[in-house]
């Protein structure tokens, strides 16, 4: 069952509790967290969780991401991605920054870019045109 919890300063977290799956595309404006099955699409421009428990097939966008679960598909992360020692990904990774905890399994493609405050790929470039 999904729920929405409150958190201290007034925002939503929405909750995909273990147990429950969702086939369809989700869009929301707070943050989600994952601890049962997502088979479809996530657009979000704050923060996803996918517990231990969590999978998702399917393609996640957002602002940052903490991965202890599976994803078996395309995430794109404007600013930091947190891999945990049990997350397997299966896909293409998109992200500013990246942190890989030993142990966490990625098959696939990375893209690093910039994130919303920039990054050294803006100064070489900057750099490059003078």
């Amino acid at each position: 069952m999904a729920k929405i919890m409150e958190t201290d300063n007034g925002t939503a977290v929405n909750l995909i509790s273990q147990g429950t799956e969702i086939t369809g595309d989700i869009k929301s404006s707070g943050d989600v967290r994952i601890d049962g099955v997502l088979n479809g699409n996530m657009i979000t421009k704050g923060k996803v969780v996918i517990g231990p428990t969590g999978r998702v097939k399917g393609e996640v966008e957002c602002k940052n991401s903490e991965v202890s679960g599976l994803i078996d598909g395309k995430i794109t992360v404007s600013q930091l991605l947190n891999l945990k020692a049990s997350s397997k990904i299966s896909g293409t990774i998109i992200t500013a920054k990246l942190s890989i905890e030993p142990g966490a399994v990625f098959t696939g493609n990375c893209a690093m870019k910039e994130g919303d405050n920039g990054g050294a790929t803006t100064a070489r470039s900057k750099e490059g045109e003078k």
